[in-house]
């Protein structure tokens, strides 16, 4: 049985890093990516791609109860690989093609193809992700107000 209390394997903290990645990148890029890295693999559907809503959760000073904040458009769809691996994807909007990649990605990381997909795909995405990261922290660094306070002699 599982313990709730035992940290993530190594594998589950991978696999939670490349579908947060496959999930965030722009669908246009991923797309672009995928049809350069010439990746088909023979699949069969076990959920096709689906769109429906999911409810955000929120919490009051991220500390509060939690309540309902809204909802928001997500696509899911589940594949099996010809050689058994199954492969998920959640991706936000209505990007049917984003999920069936991501899908597929996410079961070719588990696969001998593995190296393939992390050099073609994901370190790009990551590179970029790095970069604008970097670009909204230089932004944000550029309105940064610092104070100061002058002591004043009665208060030394």
């Amino acid at each position: 049985m599982n313990d709730p209390d035992a940290p993530p394997s190594p594998e589950i903290e991978a696999r939670k890093a490349w579908m947060s990645l496959l999930a965030k990148a722009p669908e246009a890029r991923l797309e672009a990516l995928w049809s350069a890295a010439g990746l088909a693999p023979e699949h069969a559907w076990l959920r096709p791609p689906e769109a429906g809503a999911v409810m955000l959760r929120g919490r009051a000073g991220a500390v509060g109860a939690p309540f309902n904040l809204g909802e928001m458009t997500a696509t899911r769809c589940a594949l099996r690989l010809a050689c058994g691996t199954v492969g998920h994807a959640m991706v936000q909007g209505r990007g049917k093609e984003k999920a069936r990649i991501a899908a597929l990605c996410d079961a070719l990381m588990r696969t001998e193809a593995a190296p393939t997909v992390r050099a073609a795909i994901l370190d790009p995405l990551a590179q970029e992700a790095e970069a604008r990261a970097a670009a909204r922290a230089a932004r944000a660094a550029a309105t940064r107000v610092e104070f100061f306070t002058m002591v004043r002699g009665e208060n030394a």
